[in-house]
């Protein structure tokens, strides 16, 4: 008995794994639970409603058909990702014979980012899965990171409630039908949460490196990478963390976006030709909100004659951006860090400056997380059974306004 007595004593203070897992799951287990009910419930929805209506059977494979209502999650963009997974790159700027008006280029795989497919592709290696069930496994995997990463920030400003609440909103907001499709907009917000996160805490060389591998997954990492060196460049004002590290994460942050727009330029003989085959091929550019504005000022009285014109979605997309802009000011009221907030109003411009399919913007606009924020902290006054009740009801909701709206209704 007393020989054992000093290991006993000696292991006291130790933290076992054991230990540690059933910590994490007690911290994180809720988050997940309720992430994963939400989301459930509003794939279940739009699936239903996929089913019922049938439209799905009459429309080509590559744009909203397909033999089967979940055929349709990997369909537009989703096409493109599964042929880079499959066949890789061959960037070039091929024109259109005698086009004339927006649309002068053929459609290239060098318009979308790499990080994607390339995971869709190590998935499907390691997993055996074709493209199709390789690209759903990376997105929903993705999804839940983000929810985590979500509540993550959100529980630092309005404690563990606002968390939930936090990563209940971005189960149900509106575009999250894109969460669980062949697309890669759960991974990039994934990532740009914990780049955040990775701020807040201090964690620099993390952020960097998080930074990084967003500017390799959407071009909007531009805002991101420009909050990171916001940040940084205000810690080295104030010399809280000493120098190299906030200037590591500073170098490193744009590598990711600018080393593929280059090799993007390289290969095609143009330093510009991503942008060109933006503008050329799907008529995206920033127009500094012109087209935005014309939306803005003509869905509200009925009128739906204007560039891309999707009646059902823009209505929501237009409630969306006046939601945003309603949430900006009470995000700047909460006071949180800089990085949140140059994140957020960049996003925001390059989002609404620019010229595009005005239906997407519900899906462009979710990784504007931290708006989630003045309302996770007002929720959280809500009962558990209460704030769960809302949140589900939102979700039943979101298969039509979040989902079948932009797959079926619109372009996502």
């Amino acid at each position: 008995m007393t020989a054992t007595l000093p290991h006993i004593r000696a292991s006291a203070g130790r933290t076992l794994p054991g230990d540690r897992f059933r910590a994490a799951a007690r911290r994180h287990g809720p988050v997940l639970a309720m992430f994963g009910t939400l989301k459930l419930a509003g794939f279940c929805s739009f699936m239903y409603l996929l089913s019922s209506t049938g439209d799905y059977r009459t429309r080509h494979p590559r744009f909203g058909g397909g033999a089967h209502a979940w055929d349709v999650l990997a369909t537009w963009d989703g096409w493109w990702y599964q042929q880079i997974a499959l066949h890789g790159y061959d960037p070039k700027l091929v024109p259109v014979p005698g086009a004339t008006g927006l649309i002068t280029l053929e459609g290239n795989s060098a318009a979308f980012f790499p990080l994607y497919p390339a995971l869709v592709r190590l998935a499907s290696a390691v997993t055996g899965l074709g493209s199709y069930g390789a690209g759903l496994l990376v997105s929903i995997l993705a999804s839940f990171a983000a929810a985590l990463g979500i509540y993550a920030v959100a529980e630092r400003f309005g404690g563990r409630r606002a968390g939930l609440a936090a990563a209940g909103l971005w189960a149900v907001w509106p575009g999250s039908g894109v969460e669980w499709a062949v697309y890669s907009d759960s991974l990039y917000v994934a990532l740009a949460a914990w780049a955040c996160y990775a701020v807040l805490t201090r964690r620099w060389l993390t952020a960097g490196v998080v930074t990084f591998a967003a500017g390799l997954n959407r071009p909007t990492a531009a805002a991101l990478i420009a909050a990171l060196g916001v940040a940084a460049l205000l810690s080295l004002r104030d010399r809280e963390d000493g120098a190299l590290r906030p200037l590591l994460a500073l170098g490193m942050a744009p590598l990711g976006l600018f080393g593929y727009l280059l090799w993007v330029g390289n290969r095609m003989g143009d330093l510009g030709g991503y942008f060109k085959l933006q503008s050329g091929a799907w008529a995206h550019s920033f127009d500094y909100g012109e087209q935005t504005w014309d939306v803005l000022t003509s869905v509200p009285v009925g009128k739906f004659d204007y560039l891309f014109a999707y009646p059902f979605a823009d209505v929501i997309s237009v409630c969306v951006i006046l939601l945003a802009c309603a949430l900006l000011p009470l995000l700047v009221r909460l006071r949180p860090p800089p990085v949140l907030v140059v994140y957020t109003v960049l996003t925001l411009a390059l989002v609404l400056g620019s010229q595009q399919i005005v239906a997407n913007i519900s899906r462009y606009l979710l990784p504007c997380f931290p708006l989630f924020l003045p309302l996770a902290v007002g929720m959280r006054r809500l009962s558990l059974p209460v704030q769960c009740t809302l949140l589900g009801i939102a979700a039943l909701a979101s298969g039509s306004y979040a989902g079948y709206a932009l797959f079926e209704l619109g372009v996502p």
